[in-house]
Formats: structure tokens, C-alpha cells, sequence
């Protein structure tokens, strides 16, 4: 690729900068300029409602890169600015600021954002999202001992959020709508764990719990009001409901999207100059032979890699199965692969003891790990779900044989 090609990535969270990082790393020549609404470079997100909520990262510790790197890798970084609108025929993106770029490959990686609380009062200046530093450097003088905190939603950024807002001495409540705490990413017996785990940690957690009203005095809530008339009162809110794929501007501009731009294994859209990679991207589940989005640091890494690859004209690298974390109190939790649309799910230890795993069946495969402190146990499943490995619900839950003896035995049997 000649070194007069211009590429423009939308969007400097991690899949953005990940992408800019690869391109200079294969050995791409021609102009990179990334734009990002927020005004930090490319940052991780996970220790946002963790380690630096409580105060023990410093933010620099957060940029993937330091600001001098991309001086030096001649990468423009152009950061509180976005991009508005997309010209397909012209090759160009409009800033918020009046500056058009033009392009010859773009890559758009605008991530996700909070789903919104559809209720009055949900704009209140106590109530907060946890998604970006600024969220976070918004939220952390209010994050005070001794107050009391409202969480809505009980997936992992609630139950993270309330673990680390516990740690630093609130009173928090958690509320779910569902009737069991992350009802729609794992399994009853997940569930319950990570309900008492909470609860023994001080949580009051409400599930099938429908908040119909935030009480508000001078602009702030005071209380959240359920449909069954209990009153929880309050000092701030956070709100954890889910996120939506930031997608409008490529719709906006006749590029597919169904939850997510539509993307093919390369991170091609169906306009063959525009890629679409991270949170925002609705891409190929090569391991379970269907297409999906993915919100992870991993999927983030992965498709930065693939696009640049495809750019360069280079090998695609391997597609990795998924995998997660979630660290709460001193739980580390692990997941490899997708549970959704599981058939059976078996137990490997004992819960009681806070070190264990749930395997996931579907059609006697393996397609799926949750594993709390159980190292071994998330990277020998990470392996079995590569291959897709003929391994039975009984033999890994015997634990006369170690995880190592059970990849073995599973291996054996691709020979």
C-alpha cells in the first residue's frame, strides 16, 4: 500500500487504537488519523468501575499508549471531537468541529454507550453511567463512605460497581429486574453465588424488582419508588442496564447494520472501503457458526488485528474463542466461550468454597466456561471449544482426574 493512502479511524477506544497500533506494526506507510468524542486517548475501560473507581490506578496508567507514542508513529490523534457525518461517494468524514477528512480506507470503531433509564429524573445530577473516565472522574468525589448508593441493573458492571462501591464503605442497593442477578449471561447456579457473594459483603439486592419512580428534590434523586410501592431512598444512582452499539452514523450513510455494523470475518461492511470493528461491529462467531456482537477487551484486540491484516493484504489471525473477565471483591471470575442457547450445565467443585466452574453443554458439545478462581478450568475449556472437542458433561465434572489429564484424554479423542 503506497504511502499516499490515507486511513481515517472513527472512534480511539481500544479496537481503534488497536487498529492504528497494527497498521504501523505491519508496516503501513500512509496517514493514520484517529478521532474520539472523549478528550483522552486510547484508554482500557475495564478498571473504570474497579481499581481506579477506588482510587488505586492513576489515570495514565489507563491510556494503552503514552500520548508520545503516537507523535512518534506519526498517528494523529484528534480527541473531543467526533465525526458526524460519513460520504461514501466523496470519501469523507464531517467533524463536529467543521473539519472534513478525506479518506481512502476508513475504519470505524465508535463503541457502544449506555442504555438510557426511561424514566423522569433519570438526568438528575446524581445519577451516573459507567462507561467512560469522564463518567468515572464525575462519580468518584461523590463516592463517599457512609452514603448510599442505588444501582439499576444487576449484570457484571452493577455487581462490579457494587463491589468496589462496598469496599470503599457506601450503603448499596441493587436493583434487577430480572428474576435472578445476571439472568441473561449465565446460569442459575451463577446466579446464586454471586447473589450471596453480594449479600455476605453487605448488598441488599431486589430481583423481579421494577422501578417505577426516582423521587427528586432540587434536581438530585432522593429515592427510587418500585411498581410494589417500596421506597429505597438514596444519595446517587448508577445505572447498568445494558449498552447499544453506536451504529447511526454508519446507518446514516446506507452501510448494513443489525445491532451493530455488519461486518464480514475481514471487518469489511458491504462497502469495500469501510471496516467496522469492536463494540459497534456485528460480526462472525466462527466457533459457533453464527453471527453476534461482542462487548470485550478481547473482541476489541482481535479486530484491530483482522482489519489491519486485511489492509496490509496480510494473513487474517486466528479468530480466538471468546473469553471475559469479571473481578469482584477477591473473585475472579473467567469465561471462555458463548453460554446462550445452552442444553446443560454442570458443576466442577464446589461453590460453597468459592472456587469452581460451570461447563456448558449444547447438543453434548462444549460450548461455554464460567470459572471462579479456577484458573486451570477456563484455559483447558478455552482449548477444548477451539477444537471443538468431543468431551462429556461426566468426565469434567470427575474431579479424580485434573484438568490436564481431561485435555489429554479430550485431545486424544481429535486424533
Amino acid at each position: 500500500m503506497s504511502a499516499d493512502q490515507k486511513i481515517v479511524i472513527i472512534g480511539a477506544g481500544q479496537a481503534g487504537g488497536q487498529a492504528a497500533v497494527s497498521l504501523r506494526q505491519a508496516g503501513f506507510e500512509g496517514t493514520i488519523t484517529m478521532v474520539g468524542d472523549e478528550p483522552a486517548p486510547p484508554y482500557q475501560r475495564p478498571p473504570l468501575s474497579k481499581a481506579y473507581l477506588k482510587g488505586k490506578l492513576d489515570r495514565e496508567r489507563l491510556f494503552l499508549k503514552p500520548l508520545q507514542f503516537y507523535e512518534d508513529s506519526n498517528i494523529t490523534l484528534q480527541t473531543g471531537v467526533s465525526a458526524q457525518k460519513i460520504d461514501r461517494a466523496a470519501k469523507t468524514v464531517a467533524l463536529s468541529d467543521g473539519e472534513t477528512l478525506d479518506y481512502d480506507t476508513l475504519i470505524i470503531a465508535t463503541g457502544s454507550r449506555p442504555r438510557a433509564l426511561p424514566l423522569p429524573g433519570a438526568e438528575s445530577s446524581n445519577v451516573f453511567n459507567l462507561r467512560t473516565l469522564s463518567d468515572i472522574d464525575v462519580l468518584k468525589p461523590n463516592v463517599q463512605e457512609g452514603r448510599r448508593l442505588l444501582i439499576v441493573g444487576a449484570g457484571y458492571i452493577g455487581l462490579e460497581a457494587a463491589a468496589a462501591a462496598r469496599e470503599l464503605g457506601l450503603e448499596v442497593s441493587v436493583l434487577e429486574m430480572a428474576d435472578r442477578v445476571l439472568a441473561r449471561v449465565t446460569s442459575p447456579v451463577m446466579s446464586e453465588f454471586y447473589q450471596k457473594l453480594h449479600e455476605t459483603h453487605g448488598v441488599t439486592i431486589k430481583t423481579g424488582a421494577m422501578l417505577a419512580e426516582l423521587q427528586t428534590q432540587d434536581g438530585a434523586v432522593t429515592a427510587g419508588v418500585l411498581k410494589s410501592g417500596d421506597v429505597i431512598p438514596c444519595d446517587l444512582v448508577l445505572v447498568g442496564i445494558g449498552i447499544l452499539p453506536n451504529e447511526e452514523i454508519a446507518a446514516d450513510a446506507g452501510i448494513a447494520c443489525k445491532n451493530g455494523i455488519l461486518v464480514d470475518r475481514d471487518a469489511r461492511t458491504n462497502d469495500p472501503s469501510v471496516y467496522a470493528i469492536g463494540d459497534c461491529a456485528h460480526r462472525p462467531l466462527v466457533h459457533y457458526g453464527r453471527d453476534g456482537r461482542l462487548e470485550s477487551v478481547h473482541n476489541a484486540i482481535e479486530q484491530g488485528k483482522i482489519v489491519a491484516a486485511h489492509i496490509m493484504d496480510a494473513k487474517r489471525p486466528a479468530e480466538d474463542v471468546p473469553w471475559f473477565w469479571s473481578d469482584q471483591y477477591d473473585v475472579k471470575l473467567q469465561i471462555a466461550g458463548l453460554s446462550q442457547d445452552y442444553d446443560e450445565a454442570v458443576v466442577r467443585g464446589e461453590p460453597t468454597t468459592n472456587s469452581f466452574a460451570v461447563f456448558y453443554f449444547r447438543s453434548g458439545r462444549l460450548i461455554s466456561v464460567d470459572a471462579v478462581n479456577a484458573p486451570a478450568e477456563f484455559l483447558t475449556a478455552k482449548r477444548l471449544i477451539s477444537v471443538n472437542a468431543d468431551i462429556s458433561p461426566e468426565l469434567v465434572v470427575d474431579q479424580t482426574k485434573t484438568m490436564k489429564d481431561i485435555l489429554e484424554v479430550a485431545m486424544a479423542g481429535q486424533k
